[in-house]
């Protein structure tokens, strides 16, 4: 099975990670990066969805085990950041409209590229949306704080960047995060419903975008490579 792979339903692409907790290595950005570009190069899909395969879990973020294993290799390491930041706007800036269809827990990483999609959608029956950075004592780079505010009102942004707190699907929703949620076995058809009565020209969305989202993109664009020591991120 690919890390990761789409089937179409009319205009919508509806893509399936398949990567078990969906965490952020060079295989898994490839594997998202190469079925985004056939949705956008040989399809006319003009929305994304993005769900799991995993039961309870959508994106536990970077994989931290594999990152330590290169924290001794700048060579390695610091170029994985630069990719994750392209893997980050490269969602954000898509010609298509992009959907979360969070289906379980979202974390850190995994959690700031949710931020990256135009609408979030959430199970309401399983799975917490959270930032743990500073609780694990890992700050969020200049590109990706400037993602986070794209997504969600400030005070929002702030409780949830500085306690490390987890919002259920629900207050997800009153905190402006999430734009509806629903149990697991409804949450599809939700997504779906507004999926399909989306269809804006790819050359309308783009332009909207470069406007909406600039100051985001500047600062993603101009991210300096972090240092990575003994497994730890510094900035």
């Amino acid at each position: 099975m690919a890390l990761v792979d789409f089937t179409l339903e009319g205009h919508v692409a509806v893509m399936t990670m398949n990567s078990g907790e969906n965490r952020l290595n060079p295989s898994f950005l490839a594997a998202f990066t190469s079925a985004l570009d056939e949705i956008e190069q040989k399809t006319g899909a003009t929305v994304i969805v993005v769900r799991s395969a995993h039961e309870k879990i959508w994106s536990n973020g970077l994989d931290l085990d594999w990152l330590i294993t290169v924290a001794n290799q700048p060579e390695v390491a610091k170029p994985f950041f630069l990719d994750l930041m392209a893997y980050y706007k490269r969602i954000l800036m898509s010609p298509c409209l992009t959907i979360a269809c969070i289906n379980g827990h979202a974390f850190a990483g995994g959690a700031i590229g949710a931020c990256a999609y135009d609408f979030r959608f959430m199970r309401t029956d399983r799975g917490f949306f959270c930032f743990p950075e500073v609780d694990i004592n890992i700050p969020f780079l200049p590109g990706m704080m400037a993602l986070l505010k794209t997504a969600m009102p400030p005070a929002t942004l702030n409780d949830l960047a500085l306690t490390g707190k987890r919002l259920t699907a629900d207050q997800a929703v009153a905190a402006g995060l999430v734009m509806s949620a629903a149990p697991n076995e409804e949450l599809m058809n939700l997504v779906m419903n507004f999926a399909k009565a989306q269809n804006k020209k790819r050359a309308t969305v783009k332009g909207i975008k470069n406007t909406l989202y600039a100051e985001a993109v500047h600062i993603m664009d101009t991210e300096d490579t972090p240092i990575i020591e003994s497994g730890r991120l510094y900035v």
